[in-house]
């Protein structure tokens, strides 16, 4: 028998290496003799450069700018010319020991790329979520080389307030290397830029931001966009998913070679999910709450239309589940079951791996 086991997180209990490794031991305990395959998953957001590597990629770690300029360590993954970067891992929320939403920049993000591209790197794969930021990836750019300048001349502050003063964008000191780089955006959001439904309005109070705080900062992102519009001849307004990260897939969208999709499709792709589908008999997915949310190309459900499409049935496990037989089904899982079944809650917390190791003996 050969298993695919491919979770993503139980967010704030198992990784989804951790979870993978739990499910692996439970269907080893039934059948000792199966083949198992574990390819951990991610959205795009935390835990993508450590499915890459779970895969086999190699690990770059530097040190870069964090969000509120402090440095941090980070780590990149690289396989051959393909480079897995996080953008939580230089300018996550969790970075900052206080909000700063007015301030926190991406410029570490674009140091993560420039070490890619000393790595070698002529693909790299952005995962954006967990942003401390709202500043249109702007640092990101200015870390590459791209002038950022107000009407004096002066290179812009760091953060999405000092978009305020952008008048105009120069490229022409931008890395060399860049021309021959396309970067593949994950992300799982496809909010715009700008406005009710943009970066500062949905995402900006996440990050600590008043409402007068939103409002400056999406009137700053517009301010982007127009200086784009003029100085690039690239129209950043009403696109999906430019509000990503607080805008920074705007800002890779504006100067660099891209293309925006789904994180977990992506990351399927980075871990091979579909070479150990073939010929499975099985596969198993989950994460921390199985729902409607899931059903929005969050990794289980990129997981289970896969499996479908390889004929092999899918088993989603999780924390709880919250979807009917209708809509299991219609994600192409064939059946659904959550941690509660083997203990009760505060078990379920307390020793998730266990918990979650006999669950899925007793489903298999």
């Amino acid at each position: 028998m050969r298993i695919v086991v491919a979770p993503d997180s139980f967010k704030g209990t198992l990784t989804a290496a951790e979870a993978a490794d739990a499910v692996s031991r439970g269907l080893l305990r039934v059948h000792p003799d199966a083949e198992v395959l574990t390819r951990p998953m991610a959205d795009g957001g935390e835990g993508t450069v450590a499915a890459a590597l779970r895969a086999g990629a190699r690990p770059v770690t530097t040190t870069v700018s964090g969000p509120d300029g402090r440095p941090v360590r980070a780590t990149t993954a690289v396989d051959g010319t393909t480079a897995v970067v996080e953008l939580a891992a230089a300018a996550g929320l969790g970075l900052l020991p206080e909000p700063a939403p007015m301030t926190a920049t991406t410029r570490g993000v674009g140091e993560l790329l420039l070490a890619a591209l000393d790595a070698g790197a002529r693909r790299v794969v952005l995962g954006l979520g967990g942003s401390a930021t709202t500043d249109a990836g702007a640092g990101l750019l200015q870390a590459l080389g791209v002038r950022l300048l107000d009407a004096t001349g002066r290179d812009v502050p760091p953060g999405g307030a000092g978009l305020a003063s952008l008048d105009r964008i120069d490229v022409g000191a931008r890395d060399p290397r860049l021309r021959e780089v396309t970067v593949s955006v994950a992300t799982d959001v496809d909010n715009p830029l700008t406005g009710p439904d943009g970066a500062a309005a949905v995402y900006g109070p996440q990050k600590g931001a008043t409402p007068e705080q939103v409002a400056e900062l999406d009137a700053a992102l517009g301010r982007f966009a127009a200086v784009v519009r003029r100085d690039l001849g690239i129209d950043l307004e009403g696109r999906p998913a430019m509000g990503a990260a607080g805008g920074t897939a705007a800002g890779v969208a504006a100067v660099l070679t891209c293309t925006v999709g789904s994180g977990a499709e992506l990351v399927a792709d980075l871990v091979g999910l579909d070479a150990a589908l073939a010929g499975a008999d099985l596969a198993v997915t989950g994460e921390g709450s199985l729902d409607a949310q899931s059903l929005r190309g969050k990794a289980p459900a990129v997981v289970a239309a896969r499996a479908r499409a390889a004929g092999v049935p899918c088993v989603g496990l999780a924390g709880r589940v919250a979807l009917g037989p209708g809509e299991l089904a219609a994600a192409g899982l064939a059946a659904a079951h959550a941690l509660t079944e083997v203990a009760d809650l505060a078990r379920c917390l307390a020793e998730p791996a266990a918990v979650l190791e006999e669950l899925a003996a007793r489903v298999l």
